[in-house]
Order: C-alpha cells, then sequence, then structure tokens
C-alpha cells in the first residue's frame, strides 16, 4: 500500500501537482514512516511550492534515515538555499559529494549555493558588483512604471536611454555609470515612488543653441515665425562605451552566423562563431546555450553541460529570463540522459529537469522528464530481472497457498512478478490468491494479464472464470469458460464452471430464484453496462413489448437468435421472466 502511494504520489509530482504529490508521500510516511526515500520525494514536492521549511524538516528526516545516502544531501541544499542559509546549503551539497563525488546534480547545487553565498556577501551600494536597486529594476513592472509616467514616457522614446536602462536591469551595479544623467535619476525617482527635484540650469549643462545661418533673412513682410526650439545634440558617448556596444553588435552577428552553420550541420563553424560571441559579450547566456546545443548534437556531452553550468551561473548573476535558465538546465538534463544510457543512471538527468521546471514549466522539460524516470524505471526492472529467483518466489507462494496463508503468498508471488513480470503462472496464482481473499477486482485483473500473457493458458480462464462466478456474473463466466474450452477442449475445470453457470441460468428461467437472490441479480443487472444498454435499446422495448402484448410478433421475435439472445441476458439478470 506504502508503495502505491508513493506511486500515485510520484506520478502527481511529474505532472506538477504538488499538493497531491505531498497527499500521497504522506500517506506512503503513515504507512511506512522508516522509508527514507518518502521524505526526500515529499521534500522535493515541498521545495516546489516553495515552503522550504518543510522541505528542510523532510529533507534532515532522510539524512537521518539514511546518512549515506547522497540526494538526501541534495534534499538538504536545496531546502536550505530555498531558505537563503547559503553557508548551511554549501555544507551539505559538499556532503553528499563526500559521497558520490561524480554526482551531477550535487556540483550544480553546490555552484548554485556558492554563487548565491558570494552575491549575499557583495560590497554595498558603490561597490563594483552590487546595487541596493537590483530589485528596482527587475522585471518588466520597471517598463510598466515608466510608461506610465508622464514625466518619464517620453524618454522611453530615446534609443539611447533605453539603452542605459537595459543594460542596469542586465545588471543592477552599473546604475553607477548612469548616475550623471537627469533622466535616469528621474527615472530612479518614479521607480522608488520618491519625488525628485527637478534639475535647473545650475544642475546641468544645456547645450548652446547654434547660432542663426548668416543668410537667413526674416522677410519685411512675413508674419513673425515661432522659431523652433533647438533640439539638444546627442549625448556624447565615450570611447569605452562606443566601444562596448560595437563589440556587442559584433556578438550578435557572431551568433547569427552561428545559427546558420547550426541549420547545415557544420558544427565545428558553429562552435567558432558563437565562441567569438562569448569572447565579444558575456552578457548574453544564449551564446553559451546555443554552444551547447552544438555540443549536445556532436555528442560532446561533457563540453554541453559545462556551457549549461556556465549559463545558469551567468544568467542568475546577471538576473537573466528565468525561462532562459530553465532551458540551460533542460539542455543539461539532456545531455545527462543521454549519458545515463551508458552509465546507467537516470537520477542526476531528472534531478536536473526538475530543476528547470522550477525555473519554468515547459511541456518539452516535463516530457524529457518523464521520459527519463521512465527509462530508469525499465532499467531498474531489467536489472531486478531473475527467472530463477521469479521461479523460486512461486514456489514459496504455491507452500503458503496449500497452507492457507494467502497473504503472505501474494507477497511471494508479486516478488515473483517483480523478478519475472512476463510469467502468466505467477498471475494465475496470485489470482487465485486474491480470489480466496475475497478481493474480485484484483484476482479479474490478474487473471484478464495471465489472458493477456498466454491467450492458451487455460488456466487464465478458469480463473477469471472463477471470479466472474463469485461476482454473480453468470453470463460472462460462461462466455468466459467457452472460450477457454477453444484452447482446451477437455478442460475439466472449465467444463465443470459451464455446467455450474448453466444451472444458475437456468434457475432463474424457471423462476426458481428466492425473492433475495432475485433482488440481487436485479441490482446487479441493473449497473451491467450491457443490460443497461440493451434496456434502453428502442428495438429490444419494442421486443418486450410485442412479447407481453402481440403474441404474434413475438413468435417471430424467437426466430432472431441475436433477439434471443439479448432476452436471454435480461433473464439470466433476474430482470425479465419468460412462461
Amino acid at each position: 500500500m506504502a508503495d502505491e502511494a508513493k506511486a500515485k504520489g510520484n506520478a502527481a509530482f511529474s505532472a506538477g501537482n504538488y499538493n497531491d504529490a505531498i497527499r500521497h508521500f504522506t500517506e506512503a510516511i503513515e504507512l511506512a514512516p522508516t522509508n527514507h526515500v518518502l521524505y526526500s520525494n515529499r521534500s522535493a514536492s515541498y521545495a516546489s511550492l516553495g515552503q522550504y521549511s518543510d522541505a528542510l524538516s523532510d529533507a534532515q528526516k532522510t539524512v537521518e534515515l539514511k546518512p549515506d545516502w547522497s540526494k538526501g544531501y541534495s534534499r538538504l541544499g536545496a531546502a536550505h538555499l530555498g531558505l537563503r542559509h547559503y553557508d548551511d546549503a554549501v555544507s551539505a551539497y559538499k556532503k553528499g559529494l563526500e559521497i558520490d563525488s561524480n554526482n551531477e546534480a550535487l556540483k550544480s547545487g553546490l555552484a548554485d549555493a556558492q554563487s548565491a553565498a558570494s552575491r549575499s556577501r557583495a560590497p554595498p551600494f558603490g561597490g563594483p558588483s552590487s546595487s541596493p536597486f537590483g530589485d528596482t529594476f527587475s522585471g518588466p513592472e520597471m517598463w510598466t512604471k515608466l510608461t506610465a509616467d508622464p514625466s518619464t514616457r517620453v524618454f522611453l522614446q530615446q534609443p539611447d536611454f533605453v539603452r542605459m536602462m537595459q543594460d542596469i536591469q542586465k545588471n543592477p551595479s552599473n546604475l553607477n555609470l548612469y548616475l550623471k544623467d537627469q533622466r535616469v535619476m528621474q527615472a530612479l525617482g518614479v521607480l522608488l515612488n520618491v519625488k525628485m527635484r527637478s534639475p535647473t540650469s545650475e544642475d546641468m549643462e544645456v547645450p548652446d543653441a547654434p547660432p542663426p545661418h548668416p543668410e537667413r533673412k526674416r522677410p519685411a513682410e512675413a508674419e513673425p515665425v515661432k522659431e523652433k526650439e533647438a533640439e539638444p545634440e546627442p549625448m556624447e558617448v565615450s570611447g569605452e562605451e562606443r566601444e562596448a556596444r560595437e563589440r556587442k553588435a559584433q556578438a550578435v552577428k557572431e551568433k547569427e552566423a552561428g545559427n546558420a552553420a547550426y541549420k547545415k550541420k557544420d558544427f565545428d563553424t558553429a562552435i567558432q562563431h558563437y565562441s567569438k560571441a562569448i569572447e565579444l559579450n558575456d552578457e548574453d547566456i544564449s551564446f553559451l546555450t546555443n554552444r551547447a546545443a552544438v555540443y549536445l548534437e556532436m555528442g560532446k556531452y561533457e563540453d554541453c553541460i559545462k556551457d549549461c553550468d556556465k549559463a545558469v551561473e551567468r544568467g542568475r548573476e546577471l538576473r537573466a529570463d528565468y525561462k532562459m535558465v530553465a532551458r540551460a538546465l533542460t539542455r543539461k538534463g539532456t545531455a545527462l540522459a543521454k549519458m545515463a544510457k551508458c552509465s546507467k543512471d537516470y537520477e542526476p538527468a531528472i534531478e536536473t529537469f526538475q530543476k528547470a521546471l522550477t525555473e519554468h514549466r515547459n511541456p518539452d522539460t516535463l516530457k524529457k522528464l518523464n521520459e527519463a524516470e521512465k527509462a530508469k524505471k525499465e532499467l531498474e526492472q531489467q536489472e531486478y530481472f531473475d527467472p530463477k529467483i521469479a521461479d523460486e518466489e512461486r514456489e514459496k507462494g504455491n507452500e503458503c497457498f496449500k497452507e492457507q496463508k494467502y497473504p503472505e503468498a501474494v507477497r511471494h508471488y508479486t516478488e515473483s512478478l517483480r523478478r519475472n513480470p512476463k510469467d502468466p503462472r505467477a498471475y494465475s496464482n496470485r489470482a487465485a490468491c486474491y480470489t480466496k481473499l475475497g478481493a474480485m477486482p484484483e484476482g479479474l485483473k490478474d487473471a484478464e494479464k495471465c489472458i493477456e500473457l498466454d491467450p492458451t493458458f487455460a488456466k487464465g480462464y478458469t480463473r477469471k472464470g472463477a471470479v466472474q462466478f463469485f461476482m454473480k456474473e453468470y453470463d460472462k463466466a460462461l462466455e468466459t469458460y467457452q472460450e477457454g474450452l477453444k484452447h482446451d477442449p477437455k478442460n475439466p475445470e472449465l467444463l465443470d464452471g459451464i455446467r455450474r453457470c448453466v444451472e444458475q441460468n437456468n434457475k432463474a428461467s424457471r423462476g426458481d430464484l428466492s425473492p433475495e437472490e432475485l433482488k440481487e441479480r436485479q441490482a446487479k443487472g441493473m449497473q451491467d453496462p450491457e443490460i443497461q444498454n440493451i434496456l434502453t435499446d428502442p428495438v429490444m422495448r419494442q421486443v418486450l413489448t410485442d412479447f407481453q402484448e402481440n403474441p404474434k410478433a413475438a413468435q417471430e421475435h424467437t426466430k432472431n437468435p441475436l433477439v434471443m439472445n439479448k432476452i436471454q441476458k435480461l433473464v439470466n439478470a433476474g430482470i425479465v421472466q419468460i412462461k
């Protein structure tokens, strides 16, 4: 039951239903309170919802239960990181790497924690790499505020102002470079909701108006014309800033050349162009993710992962769009999944995809996560596959069955199926146990799986027919036994099953059912979709009417085998009676 709840939790987590995942994992923990994996999974679910305190509590329990399991420290580091306990996060990731030094998820988490710790210890405002106004310039809200305010709306039509604000948004510490520009100061006032003092002629330099043209004279007879105000001359740009702009423009050209080469599958040339773009401008992480895509296509997975890690680290330093960070993580996860086909370890890829989904819930990333989880499950089944142990477990189940220890027998048969999920005998035997325990739906499911695996195996039909007989579905049981006889015409169990079904149906036809039996059959029959279809069929409703009111028409209906077969089903279900 704990495994079933865990499976439901995993499915909910993969679908992004984190609250449902938490509920299922909690149910599983109540059933198996010492299972460290359940606390780990619930910790990941809490972290996905941003409930890092709960995630930390579960991560600590995971480590307590299984101190030599590296993933527990990955959960612990992620929870500390979410709570901004950066030093604790670094410590947790390092402990995990002491256990598994090649774990990519721990390496990535450690890098994130160290980067965050470094940023938290950055120098105060005025230093080279930080700004207390970082949040002021983040997100699309900045542009919305500047557009809404009349005093800054006009600035948005000036390309140099827009470029300055974009530069500040990418790296808030660059605000120091533009504080002399009164437009930037005005914008800062709007963003901070602080009224800035309007500059006077003493506060700022105003370019002189150009002298009038010497030959330009106003005709005496003309009306005075109001001169247009002289437009300010373009702001002077320093050589350093001009060079920086040129480098960024050249970087974009290199990227476009790389894209063209990539489309032609000229990967070496694409690498050269993307590398040049990175040299020219290290503030656009798309150059790194594009080069990573080329490495991925070339099968150079280690190089791909390195570029993705750089992109994530640099992107967070620059407060890049979360979608770009998610793209880098997804690309890294894809490389790890490719490597897992050789290493047989899909866990790093799965954790990386999950981390990407916390940045941005992209359908493609979710699909890749599901594929990695499926591959991991198939691999685990392959590694667990052992027909010899499966036969031993099945024999143990048979011994328990003979001793009427049915729950123990079910456990042995279940283990047998884990070792060899293609053995119809184990499904058949477990179906018999479920029938003895009164778990009819489970028994029916196992019997049907047995028939699916081997349609010629008579036991599958006897198990299925027995379940249906106990459920008082005599028509269905009869059909099952008859189908089994096609493969084993002389099977005594199948023949006996047919005899017992016919007896029950004849009993209904003769009207020999007790009031309790009749009531029970009718209630069961009315729940059967086939019976419901017969009763709602206009043709059959007319047939039933003819049997009551029109003997001549009823006589004709008896010649139609399809009609009579449906009538017999209604009789067996206790719905109608033929006298």
